[in-house]
């Protein structure tokens, strides 16, 4: 077995130390633009650049280290279909994702930015609390990720709301789908979890004629992609006080620029797109046991439908 790998983040050689302990008698290879190598069965890749597209197209399948695709399909035909795309599943993001919404979720709720806010201006005063029945939080992406975060949410005995592209079904979660499930899901939302892939009929959805669909005084945190959101409609819509802020892991332009409106905006918290790191050990594991059962002949779990883009 060959296994080319690239990193676009310089931490190739603990890859390549994991991948060597749990597939010892793999041939391990990294790509570096302008080196010929041989063709490989298998690449790992992190946001792989254009000119690796001759290797990718002579391989089995392409592991993405992140539960993210839009970086390779953005080279659309020039992937052969040919070639299965392969997402992580979940390999410790999960829970990280949960505990980040969890916190944000709760902050919010519980006014602890307001109570942030009169600590550093020295004012001792209880406010008004929330009613939860009246705070339905609903998350938009159902996948793995999307149901983590509505199990951690349920110990909190919120009123919970889910939107999928096709239909599920989730105890405790009034769930909607499709095109004519989304506005109905939207209306009836106080915090807005975004958990979508980016994909071409995603981008863009949050734009101001969907977030003023949201109850009046709504919450928006966003943990997916920054092109899911309109950003100038969003921080229209806090300025005429129909959201009441957000907190924000992603953005189109990544570091968000100092010159940046939500900088300045007090209302929205910036996170600097830490909210589920990819953990690599529980990565290479799941990508190794993929492998084998590939070589088997085996069906294996999170291959990428191209045309739905996750």
């Amino acid at each position: 077995m060959r296994i080319l790998l690239q990193r676009s983040d310089g931490k190739e050689a603990a890859w390549i130390s994991d991948l060597r302990d749990l597939l010892p008698e793999a041939e391990i290879h990294f790509w570096r633009e302008g080196e010929a190598v041989e063709p490989c069965d298998y690449a790992v890749v992190w946001q792989p650049p254009a000119a690796m597209l001759p290797e990718l197209a002579k391989v089995k399948a392409i592991f993405n280290t992140g539960a993210g695709v839009d970086a390779l399909l953005k080279f659309g035909d020039a992937l052969p279909d040919h070639v299965p795309l392969v997402r992580l599943d979940d390999a410790g993001m999960g829970v990280q994702m949960a505990e980040y919404v969890s916190h944000a979720v709760l902050r919010h709720f519980r006014r602890f930015d307001d109570y942030e806010a009169q600590g550093r201006a020295g004012i001792w005063q209880p406010l008004p609390a929330f009613d939860k029945a009246d705070f339905p939080v609903g998350v938009l992406g159902m996948g793995v990720l999307g149901t983590r975060v509505l199990d951690a949410l349920a110990q909190f005995e919120f009123p919970l709301r889910g939107w999928s592209r096709s239909q599920k079904h989730i105890d405790g979660v009034d769930c909607f789908a499709g095109e004519e499930g989304l506005d109905a899901f939207l209306r009836g939302t106080r915090v807005l979890v975004c958990m979508l892939p980016l994909t071409p009929d995603t981008h863009n959805l949050l734009d101001r004629t969907r977030l003023s669909m949201l109850l009046p005084g709504a919450y928006i945190i966003n943990v997916a992609r920054g092109a899911h959101i309109a950003e100038p409609d969003l921080l229209t819509l806090i300025r005429s006080g129909h959201i009441a802020g957000a907190t924000l892991d992603v953005f189109r332009n990544e570091p968000l620029p100092q010159q940046h409106p939500f900088w300045q905006e007090p209302r929205i918290t910036i996170t600097p797109h830490i909210s589920a790191a990819t953990l690599r050990r529980e990565s290479v594991a799941q990508i190794a046991a993929k492998m084998r059962r590939l070589q088997a002949g085996e069906v294996v779990a999170g291959i990428v439908n191209r045309l739905q883009g996750y």
